[in-house]
């Protein structure tokens, strides 16, 4: 069996990105439509069950999706940042699963523990572009000499950080435009209290530690024991003698 060449992969690569992109931009016109006929009472809900709020929800992650898709190729021409293959193309599988299929496909409440699943992935993924990152902040720095489980800590410690962030900006999102991503109400608008609040959020961060604490370790071992799992999956900074 004939391996892919990198110009097959650059081409699969580029028409699965713009396949995502198309599918956060077709459904923005829809949603300003929706928005403007549905009513946010939830005994008023539309045909499929959803409220207003829903539908404002899909439209911000949308939005967010187009920028996110967008971010990798504007560092890259900025900062002259370089992404691993493999780095890139899970990132982008990452935001279709989570903005198109989780949102717009009501993924999050169709399937068990979607949610939960691409918590511990990201946090995986953030983890092993903690290493990449404090590749970067150290580059011009030869006489420091950072021991793997600093190395290890500061990317758990990055990944869990920006889980944080994102907790932080459901919350907004959720007290601002009355969106439902900390999934402190049940689908037909029913308010949880006490304890059940809190879950959604609670569970999302211990997944995003237990995702961060298995890069981490895998990482761990690859700088302790000079196995190079790291090599194909660390983004670097392109040297100006190569452009």
């Amino acid at each position: 069996m004939k391996k892919l060449t990198e110009e097959t992969k650059m081409k699969i690569g580029k028409i699965f990105s713009a396949i995502v992109m198309i599918s956060f931009i077709a459904p923005i016109g829809f949603l300003f439509y929706k928005i403007g006929t549905t009513s946010n009472v939830f005994s008023e809900a539309d045909i499929d069950g959803r409220v207003r709020s829903d539908y404002v929800l899909m439209l911000l992650e949308c939005i967010l999706g187009v920028f996110a898709l967008m971010l990798p190729s504007m560092l890259t021409k900025k900062f002259r940042i370089e992404i691993p293959g493999k780095i890139y193309y899970l990132y982008v599988l990452f935001l279709y699963s989570a903005i198109f299929l989780g949102e717009v496909r009501d993924f999050y409440y169709t399937i068990p523990y979607w949610d939960t699943i691409l918590h511990t992935l990201s946090g995986v993924m953030i983890g092993f572009i903690g290493f990449s990152l404090i590749d970067i902040l150290n580059k011009d720095n030869d006489r420091v000499t950072l021991s793997p489980f600093f190395v290890a800590f500061f990317a758990f410690s990055f990944a869990i950080t920006v889980g944080v962030i994102w907790e932080f900006y459901e919350f907004t999102s959720d007290g601002l435009l009355g969106t439902n991503m900390q999934k402190y109400k049940l689908r037909d608008g029913t308010e949880l209290v006490g304890r059940e609040a809190l879950e959604d959020t609670m569970e999302d961060l211990i997944v995003d530690a237990i995702g961060a604490l298995s890069a981490s370790g895998i990482g761990y071992v690859s700088l302790k024991y000079k196995k190079g799992w790291l090599n194909d999956l660390r983004i670097k900074i392109r040297s100006k003698k190569n452009e």
